[in-house]
């Protein structure tokens, strides 16, 4: 049996790397007002009920970023940190969901899906985004 696959092809790739230590430092410092800024209510919920709860927050941060890259933007014209959501399919990978202006760059320039990986250890965690037509 012949299952014919949807054609896709890379449009953008972006990688990260965040120091948990420095994270953390930030959290310490601003509190809830970083972590609100930074962190969806869902994000926040999935990495407090962790073990390892600023490593999970600093994979997600690092998945953020990367997927900025790969959108080609940084953090401008109206984007929000929220704007980029990492969730967990019931396998555990990790997904993103845009919304906002995030998700008009995204329709503008043709990505389909947006594919992420995420790492982490004590010390860093790390993420990789690759931007995929459809």
């Amino acid at each position: 049996m012949n299952v014919m696959l949807p054609v896709t092809s890379v449009v953008s790739h972006g990688v990260d790397m965040v120091d948990c230590a420095r994270l953390g430092e930030m959290i310490k410092r601003h509190g809830s007002r970083f972590v609100d800024r930074v962190f969806t209510r869902h994000e926040q919920d999935y990495c407090m009920n962790r073990k390892r709860q600023i490593e999970h927050l600093a994979g997600r941060f690092a998945a953020k970023e990367a997927v900025l890259k790969v959108l080609g933007t940084g953090w401008r014209n109206g984007i929000r940190w929220t704007d980029i959501e990492v969730r967990n399919e019931p396998s555990g990978q990790p997904v993103v969901r845009l919304s906002g202006e995030c998700r008009r760059l995204a329709d503008q320039l043709g990505l389909g899906r947006i594919l992420i990986s995420i790492s982490h250890i004590e010390t860093h965690a790390i993420a990789s985004a690759i931007g995929t037509s459809v």
